[in-house]
């Protein structure tokens, strides 16, 4: 098996690869961090290929994507890579931080899913996964960049399973609660029903062996997810209008 990661130098990517190197799959690993990158690859089971590149950078992302085929075909993508940070409209200052969220989240999936497409159809058969999370459910204050950048990713990849199931490619779309990675690390709060990534990466993959479409992970979290679409505005609005906020980009 051969599968794509990127985000994969830590937290739930990082959790991914070690599964999937477990299981005996050959990996093309993406991260920012090189040293991060390499040290990972060096302890994990198996021969694999480091990317290090930022994944804004879409040359880049399609040139590792080349290199990784070349290898033979490629069974899963799984489009992990993700930044968060507080961020509030009217501060000037964090436009820069809105937009970054927004092409690291949503735009760079795009670009890491392009150059797997024509192979995956021609093979008539591959996977796309791409890692949303909870916070796309509704807008969280505060959060809007994050919020907004999940909930794009959650619509995207439901475009893109029917514009690919008729070419025997599965899309599929995980979306964590909290999930114990440096990004959550930083969270000021309270995080219910908190779980540890090596656990989430094992749920992760035995939906994505399933060709589920949808998940929430963890299941008390899937369950959140549902009673916060069913919601009257009015009420969430109440309760969402006192929710702590993350800290914004320093």
């Amino acid at each position: 098996m051969r599968i794509f990661i990127t985000g994969a130098s830590s937290g739930i990517g990082r959790a991914l690869a070690a599964h999937y190197a477990a299981r005996g799959a050959s990996l093309g690993l993406v991260g920012r961090r090189e040293p991060a990158l390499r040290e990972l690859a060096g302890s994990l089971p198996g021969s694999h290929r480091c990317y290090p590149l930022d994944v804004r950078d879409r040359a880049a992302l399609h040139a590792a994507a080349r290199d990784f085929l070349a290898g033979g075909a490629v069974d899963l993508v799984i489009a992990n890579a993700g930044i968060s940070t507080g961020t509030l409209t009217e501060e000037m200052d964090d436009f820069d931080a809105f937009r970054a969220v927004v092409d690291t989240n949503l735009v760079a999936m795009v670009a890491t899913f392009e150059p797997f497409v024509a192979a995956m159809k021609q093979a008539g058969r591959g996977q796309l996964a791409g890692i949303a999370s909870v916070a796309g459910i509704r807008g969280l204050p505060g959060a809007g960049a994050y919020s907004a950048s999940k909930a794009a990713v959650i619509a995207y990849c439901e475009s893109l399973r029917n514009e690919l199931s008729p070419y025997g490619i599965r899309v599929s779309t995980i979306a964590p609660g909290y999930i114990r990675t440096p990004m959550t690390a930083r969270n000021p709060y309270p995080m219910p029903f908190l779980m540890d990534a090596d656990v989430f990466a094992a749920k992760a993959a035995r939906a994505l062996d399933r060709g589920v479409r949808y998940a929430v992970i963890p299941w008390q979290m899937a369950i959140v997810a549902k009673l916060l679409r069913l919601l009257p505005d009015a009420v969430y609005d109440r309760l969402a209008v006192r929710a702590p906020r993350k800290p914004r980009h320093r």
